[in-house]
Protein backbone atom coordinates (compact mmCIF):
# COMPACT_ATOMS: atom_id res chain seq x y z
CA UNK A 1 0.00 0.00 0.00
CA UNK A 2 1.44 2.99 -0.86
CA UNK A 3 2.31 5.70 2.51
CA UNK A 4 3.02 8.89 0.34
CA UNK A 5 2.55 11.38 -2.90
CA UNK A 6 6.05 9.68 -4.02
CA UNK A 7 5.45 6.20 -4.15
CA UNK A 8 6.04 3.60 -7.15
CA UNK A 9 3.91 4.18 -9.61
CA UNK A 10 2.75 7.35 -9.09
CA UNK A 11 4.60 9.82 -10.83
CA UNK A 12 7.64 11.57 -9.01
CA UNK A 13 8.65 15.46 -9.56
CA UNK A 14 5.23 16.62 -8.83
CA UNK A 15 4.97 18.72 -6.01
CA UNK A 16 2.38 18.39 -3.64
CA UNK A 17 -0.85 19.56 -4.26
CA UNK A 18 -0.44 20.70 -8.06
CA UNK A 19 -2.95 19.01 -10.08
CA UNK A 20 -0.97 18.13 -13.66
CA UNK A 21 -2.59 16.79 -16.36
CA UNK A 22 -0.71 13.22 -15.73
CA UNK A 23 -1.79 12.81 -12.29
CA UNK A 24 -5.51 14.42 -12.92
CA UNK A 25 -5.17 11.36 -15.86
CA UNK A 26 -4.46 8.81 -12.87
CA UNK A 27 -7.18 10.09 -10.72
CA UNK A 28 -9.97 10.13 -13.36
CA UNK A 29 -8.46 6.14 -14.59
CA UNK A 30 -9.37 4.99 -10.65
CA UNK A 31 -12.10 7.58 -9.66
CA UNK A 32 -15.53 6.43 -9.18
CA UNK A 33 -14.09 2.72 -9.05
CA UNK A 34 -13.05 3.28 -6.04
CA UNK A 35 -16.41 3.59 -4.41
CA UNK A 36 -18.28 0.87 -7.30
CA UNK A 37 -16.65 -1.84 -5.51
CA UNK A 38 -16.83 -4.16 -1.70
CA UNK A 39 -20.35 -3.52 -1.00
CA UNK A 40 -22.14 -7.02 -0.82
CA UNK A 41 -25.01 -6.32 1.53
CA UNK A 42 -26.70 -3.46 3.63
CA UNK A 43 -28.82 -2.69 5.94
CA UNK A 44 -31.28 -0.62 3.70
CA UNK A 45 -30.48 2.39 1.16
CA UNK A 46 -28.02 5.08 2.63
CA UNK A 47 -29.66 8.50 3.58
CA UNK A 48 -29.87 10.75 0.51
CA UNK A 49 -28.38 13.98 -0.31
CA UNK A 50 -31.02 16.77 0.02
CA UNK A 51 -33.34 16.81 -3.48
CA UNK A 52 -31.16 14.42 -4.51
CA UNK A 53 -30.79 14.88 -8.64
CA UNK A 54 -29.09 12.91 -10.71
CA UNK A 55 -26.58 14.91 -12.72
CA UNK A 56 -25.00 14.46 -15.74
CA UNK A 57 -23.16 17.42 -17.13
CA UNK A 58 -19.95 16.47 -18.40
CA UNK A 59 -18.12 13.32 -19.34
CA UNK A 60 -19.16 10.52 -18.01
CA UNK A 61 -17.96 7.39 -17.16
CA UNK A 62 -18.66 3.48 -17.99
CA UNK A 63 -20.99 1.53 -16.01
CA UNK A 64 -19.45 0.64 -12.46
CA UNK A 65 -16.21 -0.97 -11.84
CA UNK A 66 -15.43 0.13 -14.95
CA UNK A 67 -11.88 2.76 -15.50
CA UNK A 68 -12.89 6.17 -15.88
CA UNK A 69 -11.76 8.25 -19.00
CA UNK A 70 -9.20 10.58 -18.63
CA UNK A 71 -9.31 14.21 -19.81
CA UNK A 72 -6.85 15.80 -22.47
CA UNK A 73 -4.09 17.85 -21.45
CA UNK A 74 -6.05 20.65 -22.98
CA UNK A 75 -9.02 19.74 -20.62
CA UNK A 76 -7.69 20.86 -17.39
CA UNK A 77 -6.73 23.63 -15.61
CA UNK A 78 -3.38 25.34 -15.94
CA UNK A 79 -0.81 24.48 -13.15
CA UNK A 80 -0.57 27.10 -10.36
CA UNK A 81 2.27 27.33 -7.93
CA UNK A 82 1.43 26.10 -4.39
CA UNK A 83 2.68 25.54 -0.76
CA UNK A 84 3.59 21.54 0.05
CA UNK A 85 1.38 20.26 2.14
CA UNK A 86 2.21 17.92 5.35
CA UNK A 87 0.38 14.27 4.65
CA UNK A 88 -3.51 13.57 5.75
CA UNK A 89 -3.80 11.09 9.37
CA UNK A 90 -7.09 11.80 10.06
CA UNK A 91 -10.76 12.90 9.26
CA UNK A 92 -13.49 14.11 11.66
CA UNK A 93 -16.92 14.93 9.91
CA UNK A 94 -18.89 15.95 13.09
CA UNK A 95 -21.99 16.25 11.82
CA UNK A 96 -22.21 12.77 10.84
CA UNK A 97 -20.13 11.57 13.93
CA UNK A 98 -17.44 10.05 11.87
CA UNK A 99 -14.04 10.09 13.26
CA UNK A 100 -11.84 8.14 11.40
CA UNK A 101 -7.99 7.21 10.83
CA UNK A 102 -7.06 8.28 7.49
CA UNK A 103 -4.97 5.45 4.95
CA UNK A 104 -2.96 6.45 1.88
CA UNK A 105 -4.48 4.42 -0.95
CA UNK A 106 -2.90 4.73 -4.84
CA UNK A 107 -3.76 2.71 -8.28
CA UNK A 108 -3.66 -0.87 -8.74
CA UNK A 109 -1.34 -2.58 -11.22
CA UNK A 110 -4.79 -2.39 -13.90
CA UNK A 111 -4.90 1.29 -13.03
CA UNK A 112 -7.70 1.07 -10.64
CA UNK A 113 -7.99 2.70 -7.45
CA UNK A 114 -7.37 0.66 -4.36
CA UNK A 115 -9.58 0.63 -1.68
CA UNK A 116 -10.48 -0.31 2.09
CA UNK A 117 -9.54 -3.68 2.18
CA UNK A 118 -9.70 -6.17 6.09
CA UNK A 119 -8.89 -4.55 8.86
CA UNK A 120 -8.92 -1.33 7.14
CA UNK A 121 -12.31 -1.50 5.48
CA UNK A 122 -14.50 1.37 7.64
CA UNK A 123 -11.37 3.26 7.47
CA UNK A 124 -11.49 6.12 5.13
CA UNK A 125 -8.76 6.77 2.47
CA UNK A 126 -7.42 9.67 0.89
CA UNK A 127 -6.06 8.96 -2.43
CA UNK A 128 -2.48 9.89 -3.09
CA UNK A 129 -2.98 11.00 -6.87
CA UNK A 130 -5.26 13.58 -5.68
CA UNK A 131 -3.82 16.65 -3.80
CA UNK A 132 -3.18 16.81 -0.28
CA UNK A 133 -5.86 18.32 1.64
CA UNK A 134 -5.01 22.20 1.91
CA UNK A 135 -3.28 22.24 -1.07
CA UNK A 136 -4.82 24.02 -4.72
CA UNK A 137 -7.10 21.03 -5.75
CA UNK A 138 -9.94 18.60 -5.33
CA UNK A 139 -8.55 16.32 -2.45
CA UNK A 140 -10.11 12.92 -2.57
CA UNK A 141 -11.39 10.69 0.51
CA UNK A 142 -13.17 7.77 -0.15
CA UNK A 143 -14.85 5.52 1.89
CA UNK A 144 -17.15 2.58 2.32
CA UNK A 145 -20.92 3.00 2.92
CA UNK A 146 -21.51 -0.58 4.57
CA UNK A 147 -20.78 -4.13 4.28
CA UNK A 148 -23.51 -7.43 4.71
CA UNK A 149 -20.75 -8.35 7.75
CA UNK A 150 -20.48 -5.37 9.86
CA UNK A 151 -23.54 -3.41 9.11
CA UNK A 152 -22.85 0.30 8.18
CA UNK A 153 -19.55 1.50 7.22
CA UNK A 154 -17.73 4.92 7.74
CA UNK A 155 -19.23 6.68 5.22
CA UNK A 156 -23.04 5.45 5.50
CA UNK A 157 -24.58 9.01 6.72
CA UNK A 158 -22.63 11.10 4.16
CA UNK A 159 -25.80 12.19 2.42
CA UNK A 160 -26.58 13.75 5.44
CA UNK A 161 -24.52 16.17 5.24
CA UNK A 162 -25.79 20.00 4.75
CA UNK A 163 -24.19 23.13 3.06
CA UNK A 164 -22.31 24.53 6.04
CA UNK A 165 -21.33 21.40 7.62
CA UNK A 166 -17.35 21.11 8.69
CA UNK A 167 -15.05 18.23 7.72
CA UNK A 168 -11.73 18.54 9.54
CA UNK A 169 -8.40 16.87 8.20
CA UNK A 170 -5.83 16.77 10.39
CA UNK A 171 -1.98 16.30 8.82
CA UNK A 172 1.18 14.71 10.36
CA UNK A 173 2.58 17.65 11.17
CA UNK A 174 -0.46 18.32 13.81
CA UNK A 175 -2.14 21.01 11.63
CA UNK A 176 -6.08 20.69 10.71
CA UNK A 177 -7.44 21.65 7.10
CA UNK A 178 -11.00 22.48 7.71
CA UNK A 179 -13.27 22.23 4.89
CA UNK A 180 -17.00 23.46 4.73
CA UNK A 181 -19.66 21.64 2.78
CA UNK A 182 -20.71 23.32 -0.33
CA UNK A 183 -23.15 20.74 -1.66
CA UNK A 184 -24.13 17.22 -1.80
CA UNK A 185 -24.80 15.39 -4.57
CA UNK A 186 -25.79 12.07 -6.26
CA UNK A 187 -24.95 10.62 -9.40
CA UNK A 188 -25.91 7.64 -11.49
CA UNK A 189 -22.78 5.52 -11.74
CA UNK A 190 -22.61 4.89 -15.35
CA UNK A 191 -23.04 8.77 -16.02
CA UNK A 192 -20.51 9.78 -13.68
CA UNK A 193 -18.94 13.70 -14.32
CA UNK A 194 -15.26 12.60 -13.78
CA UNK A 195 -14.45 16.24 -14.77
CA UNK A 196 -17.24 18.25 -12.49
CA UNK A 197 -16.13 15.80 -9.34
CA UNK A 198 -11.72 15.80 -10.28
CA UNK A 199 -10.96 18.54 -12.37
CA UNK A 200 -8.78 21.30 -11.38
CA UNK A 201 -10.32 23.90 -8.81
CA UNK A 202 -9.29 27.98 -8.68
CA UNK A 203 -8.80 27.00 -4.42
CA UNK A 204 -7.90 23.96 -2.19
CA UNK A 205 -11.21 21.86 -1.98
CA UNK A 206 -11.85 18.49 -0.65
CA UNK A 207 -14.37 15.84 -2.58
CA UNK A 208 -15.53 13.01 0.12
CA UNK A 209 -17.43 10.26 -2.13
CA UNK A 210 -19.01 6.95 -1.36
CA UNK A 211 -21.84 4.74 -3.13
CA UNK A 212 -25.18 5.83 -2.73
CA UNK A 213 -28.30 5.81 -4.27
CA UNK A 214 -30.76 1.61 -4.19
CA UNK A 215 -28.61 -1.20 -3.50
CA UNK A 216 -29.14 -3.65 -6.79
CA UNK A 217 -29.02 -7.37 -4.81
CA UNK A 218 -28.23 -8.50 -8.63
CA UNK A 219 -24.86 -6.56 -9.24
CA UNK A 220 -23.90 -6.37 -5.18
CA UNK A 221 -23.52 -2.68 -5.95
CA UNK A 222 -25.18 0.69 -5.15
CA UNK A 223 -26.71 2.18 -8.27
CA UNK A 224 -25.17 5.93 -7.15
CA UNK A 225 -22.17 7.88 -6.38
CA UNK A 226 -22.57 10.20 -3.41
CA UNK A 227 -20.48 13.46 -3.55
CA UNK A 228 -19.34 15.33 -0.90
CA UNK A 229 -18.01 19.41 -2.11
CA UNK A 230 -16.14 21.33 0.09
CA UNK A 231 -13.96 24.12 0.12
CA UNK A 232 -11.10 25.18 2.68
CA UNK A 233 -12.07 27.93 5.05
CA UNK A 234 -8.73 27.77 7.47
CA UNK A 235 -5.62 28.73 6.22
CA UNK A 236 -3.80 25.36 5.95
Amino acid sequence: MPADADSPGIPGGRRPGRWTAVAAALLLVGGSAAVAVGVLGQDGDPPAPPEARPTTAGPTAPAADAALPAPSPSETATETADVPQPLPVSLAVPAIEVSSELITLGLRPDGVLEVPEGEDYDKAAWFDGSPRPGAIGPAVIEGHVDSAENGPSVFYRLGDLRAGDEIAVTRDDGTTATFRVDDVRTYPKDEFPTLEVYGNTAGPELRLITCGGEFDSGTGHYVDNTVVFASLVEPA
